[in-house]
């Protein structure tokens, strides 16, 4: 199977983050975009993983711009390091917010801040790290959200966000996905109000968001599917067996990839959108419809309010630090 199964635009000069970049959907993110032209940051927790998803890219393309950042999301002063060297460097043209926990465990656990593990992990650590990126990130740039078709499935329970009261391994994904969606319309919502206030400020008609937030999600992407990649993907062959039972509903995250490289690539992308597979559970990207809960402004007010109170941090989408 192919790594690169649609084409992708030149993304020569444009420098983009990749957040759990060392496997999955993040790999082949990550490659697809290195191999269109564009330096990619790898992130993630562990640096041996890391180098070896950059050592699987230069196996096949031995000149790829690539390097690695380690960010745990579930540590905010991991998250915070993380950005003061992002800082440091060129602005990023695109962030793919990938990076989180799909193997939920069992029982309640919590970060090193004291937050709901899961909730942490794929929602807490992006909303910091983008509270100090976003002001910083190059004009035109879009920061993309990976969705999942979790939230079709699962209640929204706003007022328990932490699960405090219930929890189960299943609906600490499904509402971690959920609120991640949500913040990612949010931002939208809040970086066009900015771009309102900015034009009235110099009586302009209009102007276009500084930055566009998008979110992608993969459709039903198993490992299975996917081709063998040494130290990145490599399913015991059982495993393999099994989700070749699939094929006619499921795709390789190779795929699955493509809904992301295509929101953060294709001159068709506006931020507010929400893109995914044509099929919804795979095929090439196309616009979809995302749930009510995910697209409530009001859920979304109280959502962005949780998170700044949780990583203890104002995120105002135009300061620049």
């Amino acid at each position: 199977m192919s790594w690169y199964p649609t084409r992708v635009p030149p993304q020569a000069g444009r420098q983009v983050l990749v957040t759990g970049a060392n496997a999955g959907l993040g790999f082949f993110t990550s490659a697809r975009l290195a191999r269109a032209g564009a330096h990619v940051t790898l992130s993630g927790r562990s640096p041996e993983r890391l180098a070896a998803a950059v050592a699987a890219i230069r196996t096949r393309m031995p000149r790829a711009s690539v390097d690695t950042l380690v960010i745990d999301t579930a540590s905010l002063e991991s998250v915070r390091a993380g950005a003061d060297r992002l800082l440091d460097r060129a602005p990023l043209d695109a962030v793919v917010l990938n990076a989180g926990m799909v193997h939920t465990p069992s029982e309640r656990r919590e970060s090193v801040d004291g937050h709901e593990l899961v909730l942490a992990t794929n929602v807490l650590g992006h909303f910091a790290l983008l509270a100090e990126i976003v002001p910083h990130l190059a004009r035109g740039a879009r920061v993309v959200s990976v969705g999942s078709l979790s939230t079709r499935l699962s209640t929204f329970r706003v007022d328990d966000l932490q699960l405090t009261r219930t929890y189960d391994s299943w609906r600490a994904y499904a509402q971690s996905k959920i609120a991640a969606t949500s913040l990612a319309f949010e931002l939208d919502r809040r970086l066009r109000r900015a771009a309102t206030d900015a034009a009235e400020a110099v009586g302009a008609a209009s102007v276009t968001p500084r930055v566009h937030s998008i979110v992608a999600h993969p459709g039903y992407s198993i490992s299975g599917r996917t081709p063998r990649v040494p130290g990145v993907n490599q399913p015991p062959t059982a495993d393999r067996f099994a989700d070749a039972l699939q094929a006619a509903w499921a795709q390789g995250k190779h795929r699955g990839a493509e809904a992301i490289v295509h929101g953060v690539t294709s001159e068709e992308v506006e931020g507010g959108q929400f893109w995914g597979p044509q099929w919804m559970v795979k095929g090439a990207p196309r616009l979809a419809t995302p749930t009510r809960t995910s697209r409530d402004a009001r859920i979304g007010a109280r959502v962005w309010a949780f998170a700044e109170e949780a990583v203890g941090r104002r995120f105002d989408v135009g300061a620049r630090s």
